[in-house]
């Protein structure tokens, strides 16, 4: 992984672009020499809007960046990545199979696949990560926590830090 690695974070529905998680992820990807960036979405409601926002954004770098995504923002990664070549996709929680829809589930072409779920998410079943996890031959890690993760923040920048590791050895 170079310097010039771009790490993006995709945050979810009800958060923001610099909450808890993403900022110390975000530190630690800095420490690595990646350059970071996190998407804006508050507001937007649609998630093909805000897939549009992150796949546009991602076209104009000219390299393959690593996507990010939590939640909402999980899928929203992993739709991009559907559309555009990425380097890498670490999902936090992702919403796939949710009610209403479960047509939008993504299917994306990426070389390197980590999802990180907590076993007690009360908003996204841990049954749909382990199900599009299998599908798609993701990496999965199932811990302890609900759907913020709140209490394993250290466990999720531990696995993090080895995602970008996995990234870099390419």
């Amino acid at each position: 992984m170079s310097q010039a690695t771009l790490v993006c974070f995709s945050h979810g529905k009800e958060s923001g672009p610099w909450g808890a998680k993403i900022s110390a992820m975000a530190e630690t990807a800095r420490g690595r020499g990646c350059r970071i960036e996190s998407l804006d979405y508050r507001g937007m409601e649609d998630p093909g809007a805000r897939v549009r926002l992150l796949t546009e954004f991602c076209r104009e770098l000219g390299t393959p960046p690593v996507l990010v995504g939590s939640s909402m923002g999980g899928h929203v990664a992993a739709s991009a990545a559907a559309q555009l070549p990425v380097a890498g996709l670490f999902l936090i929680a992702p919403a796939f199979y949710m009610p209403g829809y479960e047509a939008l589930t993504p299917e994306p072409s990426c070389p390197l696949i980590s999802v990180v779920h907590g076993w007690d998410d009360e908003v996204v079943p841990a049954e749909n990560s382990i199900r599009w996890s299998r599908e798609h031959g993701a990496e999965l890690h199932l811990i302890p926590g609900d759907h913020r993760l709140t209490s394993e923040l250290e466990r999720i920048l531990e696995l993090f830090e080895m995602f970008l590791e996995r990234v870099r050895a390419g």
